[in-house]
C-alpha cells in the first residue's frame, strides 16, 4: 500500500502560510498537491518586518530565488546589526538617546563574525585588555569592522553587488506573502483557495480528515498546516493542544505600531534595525525605501492602551489624534504550545509560538520549523518518533531563544520605571543563567539552541551561525556587563594576547578604509529596486 502523504492542505495565508506553501511544495514536489486555505477578510499582522542572516541561504536560494528577484517586490533593505538606544539610561526613550555624561547611549547586535587569534575569538582579548585598562573602547566598536557602515548608512554590499559582510533584511511582509503566492500558485503548483474555514472534520483517532467552509466546499488531506495565526484554529482549537504562556519570563504582551514617510535622499537609509528602549517596553524602527515601520511593545501591565499610544506619538513626533484611525493595536500571547506537531496537523509562525521581535526571529521560526518538518517528513503511518524529535526541535529554539531576550531586560542596569524593576524580579532559566556564569568567569558561551541536533547538516550550520560568541558579548558587554576577570589561560599566554593586537588593527583599518569603498545603502537599493 501507498502510504505517501499525497495532499496538503494549509489553513491560512500571509507570511507564515505562503512561506509554507512555497517551501513544501519546492521540498516534496509534484508528488503532493499543496492547498492553502485564506481568508480574504482576516487581517495580516505586522508593520515592517526584520530578520536574520540565514533566510536568503536557507530559504530564498532553496526556492531558487536571487535578492535580485525578491528585494524589489517586497520593498526590502538592508539590515548589518540591532542597535539599541537607551537600554542603559533613564529616560522616556529617545532615536538618539544620550547617558547621564551626555555620551550617546547605544550599542549593537551585529552579524559579522568575530575574528579569531589561536582558537580564541576577539572577545577574549577584549575583555583581557579591558582589564588591564588598555581600552575603554566598547566592545562592538572595537572588535566589528561593520559598525563603520552602519554609522555611515553605507550598503553591506559594494557597486558590484558583491557582498562585503554578512546582512540580513527589512521588508514589508504584506509584500512578501504577496510575492510568495504569486511564485508558489504559478511557479510551483500551489493551489489558492479563498474561503474561511467554519469547521475541522476529524476521525475516530482524532485526526483531522477535512475542512469545511463557509461557501460549502470541504477539503481533504493527509496533512493539515495550522498558519491561523494567534487563534490556532486547528492546533489549539479542534485539537484543543494546551498554550504555554510564557508570561513569568517576558512581559511585553501588546503592540501599537504605524508607518511612517521618511525623507531617504536627505538622510539616508539607516542599514539596521533600532531597538529603542521606552518606559513600559522598547520600540523597532525598520526602515525600507521611502519609509519606517515603527512600533512600540509594551506590557499592560505597566501601560495602559492610551498611555502607550502617547509614548509612542511622542517618540515620532506625531499627533495621536491626527494618526489615531491608521495605528494598529495588536494584542499578542507569548510562548509557545506544548507540542507544535499532534496527530496530523502542525502549527507554522503564529499559531505555533511568538515571542516579541527584539532579535528578529519570527520569520526564522518560520522556516526553521518548515526545515525541521521536512527533515521529519511522516507517511499516513505517522510514526510518533517523527513528531516527537520535532517536537523537540521546536521546544529548544524557542526556550534558548526566550531566555536570550529576557536577558536583555534582565541585565539592563535600568529600574527608573515599574516595568523595568519588574523584569529584574522574574526568574532567568537555567540555561541563560548558565551561560551567563560562563560569561562571567571568560568561558566561550555556546550559541542558543546548539545542542538541539545530534546530526548538524549544511543547513543546520547555516541556521545556528549567527548565534555565536559574538552574539553573547555584544548584548552582555553592550548592557554594561562584563567577565569578572579574563580567560584564565590567557593569563598565561602574554605571546598570543601581545599578537592578537594585528586584529584589532585590522579592525581599525577596515573601519577606516569600508565606508569609502561603498556606496551608501540608498543608492545600493535605488539601483537594485530601480528607482
Amino acid at each position: 500500500m501507498d502510504q505517501r502523504i499525497k495532499k496538503i492542505v494549509i489553513l491560512g495565508g500571509g507570511t507564515a502560510g505562503w512561506m509554507s506553501a512555497a517551501y513544501l511544495a519546492k521540498a516534496l514536489g509534484d508528488t503532493v498537491t499543496v492547498t492553502v486555505l485564506e481568508a480574504p477578510s482576516i487581517p495580516r499582522i505586522g508593520v515592517g518586518e526584520a530578520t536574520i542572516p540565514n533566510l536568503q541561504k536557507v530559504f530564498f536560494d532553496f526556492l531558487g530565488l536571487s535578492e535580485e528577484e525578491w528585494m524589489p517586490e517586497c520593498n526590502a533593505s538592508y539590515k548589518m546589526a540591532v542597535k539599541f538606544i537607551n537600554w542603559r539610561t533613564p529616560g522616556p526613550g529617545e532615536p538618539h538617546a544620550r547617558d547621564l555624561n551626555g555620551r550617546p547611549d547605544h550599542f549593537h547586535h551585529p552579524f559579522g563574525i568575530l575574528p579569531e587569534h589561536e582558537g580564541l575569538p576577539l572577545s577574549h582579548y577584549w575583555v583581557r585588555d579591558r582589564h588591564r585598562g588598555l581600552t575603554d573602547e566598547p566592545f562592538d566598536y572595537a572588535c566589528f569592522p561593520v559598525i563603520a557602515l552602519m554609522d555611515g548608512h553605507k550598503a553591506p554590499r559594494d557597486h558590484d553587488g558583491r557582498p562585503v559582510t554578512n546582512y540580513a533584511w527589512h521588508f514589508d511582509a504584506h509584500l512578501v506573502a504577496d510575492f510568495l503566492r504569486r511564485h508558489a500558485t504559478r511557479a510551483l503548483g500551489v493551489r489558492h483557495v479563498q474561503d474561511e474555514m467554519v469547521a475541522a472534520h476529524r476521525d475516530e483517532r482524532g485526526f483531522v480528515t477535512s475542512l469545511a467552509t463557509r461557501s460549502g466546499a470541504c477539503l481533504d488531506a493527509d496533512l493539515f498546516i495550522d498558519c491561523s495565526g494567534f487563534r490556532g484554529l486547528l492546533i489549539n482549537k479542534a485539537l484543543a493542544e494546551p498554550f504555554i504562556d510564557m508570561n513569568d519570563h517576558l512581559l511585553c504582551n501588546s503592540a501599537v505600531a504605524y508607518a511612517l514617510p521618511h525623507d531617504d535622499e536627505k538622510n539616508g537609509v539607516e542599514p539596521y534595525t533600532s531597538a529603542i528602549a521606552m518606559k513600559a517596553g522598547w520600540t523597532w524602527k525598520i526602515p525600507m525605501l521611502g519609509r519606517f515601520g515603527t512600533g512600540y511593545v509594551y506590557s499592560d501591565r505597566f501601560a495602559t492602551q492610551d498611555e502607550a499610544t502617547v509614548d509612542f506619538c511622542r517618540l515620532w513626533g506625531i499627533d495621536p489624534e491626527e494618526v489615531s484611525g491608521h495605528l494598529n493595536h495588536v494584542r499578542f500571547r507569548v510562548g509557545r504550545n506544548r507540542r507544535a506537531w499532534v496527530k496530523n496537523v502542525v502549527g507554522i509562525g503564529l499559531s505555533s509560538c511568538f515571542l516579541e521581535p527584539l532579535e528578529s526571529t519570527g520569520i526564522y521560526f518560520v522556516y526553521a520549523a518548515l526545515y525541521q518538518l521536512v527533515k521529519h517528513f511522516p507517511d499516513k503511518r505517522f510514526d510518533s518518533i517523527l513528531a516527537d524529535r520535532f517536537n523537540a526541535e521546536i521546544e529548544t529554539m524557542f526556550d534558548d531563544t526566550r531566555d536570550f531576550i529576557q536577558a536583555h531586560f534582565a541585565l539592563a542596569p535600568r529600574e527608573d520605571t515599574a516595568f523595568w524593576r519588574a523584569n529584574k524580579e522574574l526568574r532567568l532559566g537555567d540555561r541563560i543563567s548558565e551561560k551567563i556564569a560562563m560569561y562571567r568567569a571568560g568561558l566561550p558561551v555556546n550559541p542558543p539552541f546548539s545542542t538541539a541536533s545530534q546530526y548538524y547538516g549544511s543547513f543546520e550550520v547555516e541556521f545556528r551561525n549567527f548565534w555565536n560568541n559574538g552574539s553573547y558579548y555584544s548584548i552582555f558587554a553592550g548592557l554594561g556587563l562584563e567577565p569578572d576577570h579574563p580567560l584564565p589561560v590567557l593569563m598565561h599566554r602574554d605571546d598570543a594576547a601581545e599578537s592578537a593586537r594585528h586584529l584589532f588593527e585590522r579592525v581599525k583599518r577596515e573601519q577606516r578604509e569600508l565606508p569609502g569603498a561603498l556606496p551608501s545603502a540608498y543608492e545600493s537599493l535605488r539601483l537594485l529596486h530601480r528607482t
